[in-house]
């Protein structure tokens, strides 16, 4: 696969490495000796830095990392701490159901399966974690449809059951129910699904996972606020 580069980016990105816990603080002419770059390059690019927050200029015009930075760290440390909560309440859904369990997340017009626990069962709804999906058909899409795009179908659904349902829509064998979390906040992280195949999730069994995937969803709302 060819390898494409951006300079400008390279550029910019080597003036943010310049920083360190010894050097906290630079000049244009410090970070230039630093990065290798001309002077006039750092300043454009120190500029645009500063305008997005990820430089800032302290009172004697040197440059520190700006709080931009600190927001992206944040994001990607929550990013683990969503990992720690929601991997263990899917394997527990796939103890309880027998089916498997999901966590999709929006990315752009789609979903996304950040998280996935298979049913033991070898006849299973199998879909690897990383895998994009339509969020127009599935139980999972239409939750986040809801939030995301606004669907008045979905959301009347999840304002009458606290969760959706979907039957052989994406996949015509399978079967599947989703339910939203959010924290205290009001703040939508994904959805919670249960999936398997439609012999198996019929009106009892997906009664149960109905019961289920709502309570986990409700419970990982409460642990990431």
């Amino acid at each position: 696969m060819k390898e494409y580069r951006v300079e400008s980016v390279e550029k910019a990105l080597s003036i943010l490495e310049a920083f360190s816990k010894e050097q906290k603080s630079l000049t244009l002419t410090e970070i230039a000796a630093e990065t290798g770059l001309y002077k006039s390059n750092v300043s454009r690019l120190a500029a645009s830095l500063e305008r997005y927050g990820y430089l800032k200029r302290d009172p004697n015009r040197r440059f520190r990392l700006g709080p931009a930075l600190w927001r992206l760290g944040a994001l990607y440390r929550r990013s683990f701490e969503l990992g720690e909560s929601v991997r263990p309440a899917l394997r527990q859904l796939v103890r309880d159901t027998g089916e498997t369990a999901s966590f999709y997340v929006p990315d752009q017009d789609e979903r996304l399966c950040l998280y996935r626990e298979n049913s033991p069962d070898p006849v299973r709804h199998h879909l690897e974690e990383g895998a994009r999906l339509t969020m127009q058909s599935g139980a999972a899409g239409h939750v986040l449809a809801a939030f995301v795009l606004g669907d008045s179908a979905a959301k009347a659904r999840l304002e009458k059951d606290g969760s959706c349902i979907s039957q052989g829509e994406r996949n015509p064998h399978i079967a599947a129910v989703a339910a939203p979390v959010i924290d205290a906040t009001g703040q939508f992280y994904g959805a919670v699904s249960v999936s398997g195949p439609q012999d198996r999730l019929d009106t009892y069994a997906l009664a149960r996972a109905q019961a289920a995937v709502v309570s986990t969803a409700q419970s990982l709302g409460q642990s990431l606020s």
